[in-house]
């Protein structure tokens, strides 16, 4: 967990439920509504209520930070300005130690601007075609970034070992799960069920790790 610049004082929110209980909204930094019902089981039984950013307008932030800490809090710090609400946000990238931690948090246009995962994964398998099995270890990592007005910034980190397969296994998932073999399942992500990519996922280790501070927040 690590601490940045004080973001700005703002109004806080709060949607009352009842007489006696208040939910806090929690604004996720991301245009995708469908993000956050990937989020919500992770979080549920707090008293809050997720929203997602792009419900309160345009949301396109400039993630040009250089580490994936960096381009959560820009994130975060975005959906805060927008809502006035407390928000968290997420960056994530795949380190390949063969490839020198590449392609780290530029993942999703490894293979060029226009790509699609498909490319990333021809790209990826490419250069690591005499790559020995040993030397083919990899991680999945995701920061999620906690903002909230008049506070600095908080981060939370999760990692998911294993390595790069030769081929693609599996039809689950998205991106680079079909060739990333999780070291505690000795499967690929794409061969995970919905419930153990939600439970053992680096993003899922990240979320988790927010939930216990948030746990002490609200």
């Amino acid at each position: 967990m690590m601490g940045e610049t004080a973001v700005a004082p703002g109004k806080e929110n709060w949607n009352v439920l009842t007489a006696n209980h208040m939910n806090r909204i929690l604004v996720i930094g991301t245009g995708n509504k469908h993000k956050v019902g990937e989020v919500a089981p992770l979080l549920s039984g707090l008293p809050i209520i997720l929203r997602a950013a792009g419900e309160y307008g345009p949301f396109h932030p400039d993630e040009s930070g250089g580490t994936a800490e960096e381009n959560a809090i820009i994130k975060a710090r975005a959906a805060l300005a927008l809502s006035g609400e407390w928000a968290i946000a997420d960056d994530t990238g795949l380190d390949i130690r063969a490839l020198g931690g590449r392609p780290g948090i530029h993942a999703a246009r490894y293979a060029g601007p226009r790509c699609d995962f498909d490319d990333n994964i021809r790209k990826v398998l490419g250069e690591m075609e005499d790559v020995p099995d040993e030397q083919r270890t990899a991680a999945f990592f995701c920061v999620i970034a906690l903002c909230r007005p008049g506070h600095a910034p908080l981060t939370f980190r999760g990692e998911c070992r294993g390595r790069i397969c030769r081929r693609r296994q599996g039809s689950g998932g998205f991106g680079y799960d079909p060739i990333f073999l999780m070291d505690e399942m000795d499967k690929t992500f794409a061969e995970l069920s919905a419930e153990e990519k939600n439970r053992l996922s680096h993003r899922a280790r990240a979320v988790t790790a927010c939930r216990r501070t948030l746990e002490t927040l609200l």
